[in-house]
């Protein structure tokens, strides 16, 4: 962006000088003639020295050389002009340092641009117009060899000779300086000033202009005027990393609300394409007790690829299920998940599952499978789903044992032991009866 500016900028130093030379009469033969330059704002007249004729041609000759990408043969020109600098008046001088700078600048030596414009308005004497180019020029230097400060100077230097309005890209690049310089809340002010300006012209703000707005705004900790701007920027750009931050700052100041509602607009539109922010929004969906609507959105991802099934992805996509009351869907889902573990604790909260949906059978192999792989949270609770699974299909002896396991774990002795005394009873009503027909 600097680039781009600063070349139009550098240009307009050489050329516009030059036709001022022609328009103004600043041409003369005579070393010693002046010109009286009026400056509207306090009438205060400054003597420019004259450009001569001959030092015009040597300049001209050398800008027709760079033109032709002919540095060397520019130099040259420059080098035998420069030689006679004891010779020169001040705005001579000034303009033989303005072509250097320029020459400088398209052979991307920025920092060698830099001193040859720094001895432009060194020079006494000169146009206020061509000062005022060169310090905005300079500026721009400046923040591309982040010397900060240096360009907050020439800046300040520029407005204090600047008899008009200052323009909005003067005070966003002062805002720029003051950024990168981490001094935040006049950085703040800058932007929110030429953002403001820009739009009482009628213009939309440059997209830059408010991202460096956000980013300030980021750092002072002001999350409300954050998200101010990226309304904005929603609005201006329609970009989904625009709908995505948003939906973010929504989160972060607590408005869950405008949250979902941001979110899934930029879902609708397409825009949320990416792993991440397609678990975000299955989150989301699940945080605000739509389980349905996670769980599809999941589901979809893990069909078309954007997201791996991985645990993670498997785990989340069984609980959304279980919530929606999707068991059937639930179950394959856990699995899969569970063969993917290192623990057997997801065999352990599917044997829960399958023992709710009395799916005894698949309950009993899932709780083993958890207690051959091991480290589980709760071995004690996992006895007392195989007790139940068993109780279940009537195989009392094997119940009591898994009962009698669970009896050694503290988080589930009370449980075991209640158990325990009603499949007792239970068993000998069977024995006695020949028939049982009660089921968990």
């Amino acid at each position: 962006m600097f680039r781009t500016i600063q070349l139009s900028g550098i240009m307009a130093c050489v050329y516009t000088v030059l036709l001022l030379c022609f328009f103004t009469g600043i041409l003369a033969s005579d070393a010693h003639a002046v010109q009286s330059v009026t400056k509207a704002s306090d009438k205060k007249t400054r003597e420019v020295p004259a450009l001569r004729g001959k030092v015009y041609e040597q300049l001209a000759r050398a800008q027709s050389f760079a033109d032709n990408n002919q540095a060397q043969e520019a130099f040259a020109i420059l080098n035998a002009v420069e030689d006679k600098k004891n010779s020169m008046n001040s705005y001579e001088i000034a303009m033989l340092y303005n072509f250097y700078g320029f020459i400088y600048y398209n052979l991307e030596q920025p920092d060698k641009a830099l001193d040859a414009f720094k001895q432009v308005i060194a020079q006494p004497g000169i146009p206020e117009s061509f000062e005022q180019s060169t310090l905005f020029t300079l500026a721009q230097l400046s923040m591309m060899q982040s010397e900060y400060q240096a360009a907050i100077d020439y800046l300040t230097r520029w407005e204090g000779i600047n008899a008009g309005k200052v323009p909005p890209k003067n005070i966003f690049i002062k805002a720029q300086a003051y950024y990168q310089n981490k001094q935040f809340e006049l950085a703040g002010q800058y932007v929110t000033q030429a953002v403001k300006l820009k739009e009482a012209e009628g213009m939309i703000p440059d997209e830059g202009w408010l991202i460096l707005q956000r980013a300030i705004f980021y750092e002072l900790k002001q999350p409300e005027k954050v998200k101010d701007v990226l309304v904005k920027m929603v609005k201006l750009f329609n970009k989904p990393k625009y709908w995505i931050q948003l939906g973010g700052m929504y989160g972060e100041l607590g408005l869950e609300k405008q949250q979902l509602a941001v979110m899934e607009s930029a879902l609708q539109q397409g825009f949320i394409t990416n792993a991440s922010d397609v678990f975000n929004m299955a989150q989301l969906y699940y945080y605000h007790q739509a389980p349905i609507k996670c769980a599809e959105l999941m589901q979809q991802s893990l069909a078309n690829g954007v997201l791996q099934e991985s645990l993670r992805n498997l785990k989340f996509l069984g609980l959304c299920y279980q919530s929606a009351q999707e068991n059937d869907k639930a179950v394959p889902v856990m699995q899969a998940a569970a063969a993917l573990s290192s623990d057997g604790e997801l065999y352990a909260k599917l044997a829960q599952l399958l023992l709710h949906i009395e799916d005894f059978d698949a309950a009993i192999s899932n709780a083993q499978l958890a207690l051959d792989k091991g480290a589980v949270q709760d071995a004690g609770t996992v006895h007392i789903i195989l007790g139940m699974a068993y109780y279940n299909k009537r195989e009392f002896e094997r119940s009591l044992d898994h009962l009698a396991k669970a009896e050694e774990f503290s988080s589930t002795r009370k449980m075991a032991l209640q158990w325990q005394q009603f499949i007792d009873g239970e068993k000998r009503r069977y024995a006695l009866n020949g028939a049982y027909s009660f089921k968990m």
